[in-house]
């Protein structure tokens, strides 16, 4: 038994690239999912996944619409593949909440499923916290499974070891490479301090896609969306001393040409688990 059911059509593919961001894990500010979501945009659904079999409702607790007094309707996550034609060939997205069960068997499911599609190629998305202030580009740093995959201007990185806890994306990659098809991971560096969205990475991310694909997507409402968020955190930002100072502290020490070390991103996420569990002291707000 398969962890998937066919919803929609899948014939006619040409030159499938399939394009995974789960939220949660790996999806500072949501930064992956928005990207990835916007390549979906007016794609239909074709592929869905046993939501029932996959998550803790306990933890992922499905949202309930009450209007007047009256139970409505209840909103269920769902794991879906959606497919999109842009220009000549086709987009698959797999997007939705990370799985809290099964891991290892979805992955085995996922990689059948790619062989039996044609899918030319995988690209992961993710976001990870890090020290970078929101004031400037947000750097993308990439990942592949062979040398030669990545454009000549893109980075590979991070150089030494990186060991964190996984994701469940990162797991169902690994299953794909060992099923012999190319994966390429492109991860947007996100200000710790933000707590999301933040379109500028998901802006970030969608033009890595669109160069490493040779495909023209569009960026939608995200253009606006960051600009209306800058100013919402150069707002915050000004109005707080401590906050600002900190900002201008990270823009002294950064350099844009400079991908972090594994130690050092490894850092940063330890940072942001324990931060999560309670708060550090003495660091700024959430702007």
């Amino acid at each position: 038994m398969t962890l998937h059911r066919v919803t929609g059509s899948l014939d006619g593919l040409v030159a499938p690239a399939l394009v995974a961001a789960f939220d949660g894990w790996i999806d500072a500010a949501g930064a992956a999912t928005g990207c990835a979501n916007q390549l979906a945009l007016g794609g239909d659904t074709v592929v869905a996944f046993d939501a029932d079999v996959l998550t803790d409702y306990r933890s992922r607790r499905p949202v309930l619409d009450v209007i007047d007094g009256v139970l409505h309707q209840i909103a269920w996550p769902q794991l879906s593949i959606r497919r999109r034609r842009v220009g000549e060939r086709d987009l698959l997205v797999l997007v939705g909440p990370e799985p809290d069960f099964r891991w290892r068997e979805l992955g085995e499911d996922i990689a059948e499923l790619t062989l039996r599609l044609g899918v030319a190629e995988w690209v992961t998305l993710g976001a990870i916290p890090a020290a970078v202030p929101h004031t400037r580009a947000t750097n993308v740093f990439a990942t592949a499974s062979a040398p030669g995959l990545l454009r000549d201007d893109v980075e590979q990185g991070p150089q030494g070891l990186l060991r964190v806890p996984s994701a469940a994306l990162s797991s169902i990659e690994l299953s794909v490479m060992g099923a012999g098809i190319s994966c390429v991971g492109f991860y947007a560096q996100v200000p710790h301090y933000v707590g999301g969205p933040f379109a500028s990475a998901s802006i970030a991310l969608l033009e890595q896609v669109e160069r490493h694909l040779s495909v023209e997507v569009g960026l939608g409402s995200l253009p606006e969306d960051a600009l209306a968020q800058r100013a919402r955190l150069d707002a915050a930002v000004e109005g707080d001393p401590t906050t600002k100072a900190y900002v201008e502290q990270l823009e002294a020490g950064l350099s844009e040409e400079r991908i972090p070390s594994g130690d050092e991103l490894g850092a940063e996420i330890e940072r942001f688990l324990r931060d999560a569990d309670g708060g550090e002291p003495g660091r700024p707000p959430p702007a």
